[in-house]
């Protein structure tokens, strides 16, 4: 197919107003990795829905550059009876994309909603007894005991944020979707323009108020410049690279590495690094079933796990993309840290880790290992791994599948025999990882956790002392020893961190870093 049919049969986007209309109304046309499979940013955790809620949603809270906490909707909040209860107030003059005001009810809604599946917002709904709004503007926390990261809780945006819905709306429950996009953000999500698997459309919403201070991350004055937004879902990398270099669209939001460096040939193309954090690939654990609910085999492959193997199968021999040596925390942030690094970090001994998989007790079960076929490095993650278990001996029955079945098989608790799975490969965003209370897959809470379900009453102590903690320092320690017992119970195992750069047209000006975030975007 050639590249012209492949854009004109891809998106309605093409009939936009073109190049001689004005700046502002000229459509920034963006190139996701994938479609947005579940609209709801409540139900879904997937990165296309958190990038789809913050442009149709706002947040009472938002993070900075340094990952500091502001407020957002809220004007400011002040504290009551040592700690134990918050008066939150809203700004003025917000209203959501129906033309309503936003009450402090549909904020109180939206928490409630939200706290039942986010890790960090169950931290915070564990310790209130009650969210009330005692008027229009006032969203009152009763807390049992003191919580000061209330507002980071709030705050925090990955995998999941805390959107702000009408009450109507965010009284439906938690574990059921919605699918009616009534927003309080700045970009209206149109409905009526979707095609599924082709075309997604946002456009300005006027009723929006920005906060006065300039935009930073999801904090600050979210301004739009650009009226009208399309995401356009293709499949074929050469040819969204030919269709970013000819202008056809402006932003591409995750280049293919092997394209990098034709596309750097274009003078009208930049490469910032849009998310410091970059992204962190894993391999994880089905606790529930033999042989992975024995801990000393998971320590077993934790020690024969060489990392800059799986990166140099991702993205090749240059270590400018890459890193090893990751922990259980992302990097430069402040939780990182070495404690019990040397599991990973010595020297690669695979007849000792054979020894020590058959000594910790693995008797030839089979080892279910789910392979993404559509995900390039999604596989290649997967076919370091199931050829390191072949390697020590184990007996993998690698079975290959696309990422939506992949998806839905993942949530399989039953033993192999009956269709479940004992081993995959994902990876995800730094921030995901930042610090014990976003970070779902560092949990022991079991079958109450997400996929994987490891059970591990130390871990879910010592996070808890990371709740407790009155300060930096004292966080810190705990994350520490977090780690330690990490790298003992093996909830996963981390396989390095790669950091590549986005792609757009030089004339997008004023991008934010973090996510794709579509507000404070000028053109030249």
């Amino acid at each position: 197919m050639k590249r012209r049919s492949l854009l004109s049969t891809a998106a309605v986007a093409l009939a936009a107003p073109r190049i001689g209309n004005a700046q502002a109304s000229k459509p920034l046309r963006f190139v996701p990795d994938a479609d947005i499979a579940v609209l709801d940013p409540v139900a879904g955790t997937n990165y296309q829905t958190l990038h789809h809620a913050f442009m149709v949603f706002d947040t009472l809270y938002g993070q900075d550059n340094a990952y500091s906490t502001r407020p957002q909707m809220v004007a400011g909040h002040v504290t009551e009876s040592d700690g134990k209860i918050w008066n939150l107030t809203l700004r003025e003059g917000l209203t959501f994309h129906d033309g309503n005001k936003v009450l402090a009810r549909d904020a109180v809604a939206s928490v409630a909603r939200w706290g039942k599946r986010d890790s960090f917002g169950q931290a915070l709904m564990a310790r209130v007894d009650e969210i009330s709004a005692p008027d229009d503007r006032t969203i009152r926390f009763r807390l049992k005991t003191p919580f000061r990261l209330l507002p980071d809780a709030l705050a925090h945006f990955s995998p999941s944020m805390c959107a702000i819905m009408p009450a109507r709306i965010a009284e439906t429950d938690a574990f059921k979707s919605v699918s009616e996009m009534v927003g309080s953000g700045p970009f209206r999500f149109k409905t009526d323009e979707r095609v599924s698997g082709s075309h997604v459309v946002y456009e300005k919403f006027t009723g929006y108020v920005p906060r006065d201070e300039p935009a930073e991350c999801t904090a600050g004055g979210k301004r739009v410049h650009i009226e009208r937004v399309e995401w356009l879902i293709l499949p074929d990398a050469s040819m969204i690279a030919n269709a970013l270099t000819a202008g056809e669209i402006d932003w591409w939001a995750n280049p293919a590495v092997d394209l990098l460096p034709l596309l750097r040939k274009s003078r009208n193309l930049t490469f910032p690094l849009l998310n410091p954090s970059g992204t962190i690939a894993t391999m994880r654990f089905n606790q529930l079933h033999p042989p992975f609910d024995n801990p000393a085999i998971r320590r077993a492959i934790l020690h024969a796990v060489r990392q800059s193997d799986y990166m140099t199968a991702v993205l090749g021999e240059d270590r400018a993309n890459w890193r090893d040596g990751i922990g259980y925390f992302c990097p430069d942030t402040p939780m990182a840290n070495r404690a019990g690094m040397e599991n990973l970090t010595s020297a690669l001994d695979l007849h000792a880790a054979r020894q020590e998989l058959v000594a910790a007790g693995y008797r030839g079960e089979r080892v279910v290992l789910l392979m993404v076929t559509d995900n390039a490095r999604f596989k290649a993650l997967a076919d370091v791994g199931a050829d390191l278990m072949q390697k020590l001996g184990m007996n993998v029955d690698a079975q290959s599948m696309d990422i939506g079945t992949w998806v839905q098989r993942r949530i399989k608790q039953e033993p192999v025999d009956q269709g479940g799975w004992s081993v995959f490969h994902a990876a995800f965003a730094g921030v995901d990882q930042f610090n014990p209370g976003v970070h779902a897959y560092l949990r022991g809470n079991g079958r109450d956790g997400t996929i994987g379900w490891p059970a591990s009453t130390r871990i879910e102590e010592l996070r808890d002392a990371w709740f407790a903690a009155g300060d930096l320092t004292a966080q810190q320690t705990a994350a520490e020893q977090l780690q330690r017992q990490a790298f003992q119970d093996v909830p996963y195992i981390p396989l390095g961190q790669w950091r590549l750069p986005t792609a757009h047209r030089a004339d997008l000006q004023g991008m934010l870093t973090g996510l794709p975030l579509f507000w404070n975007i000028r053109r030249a």
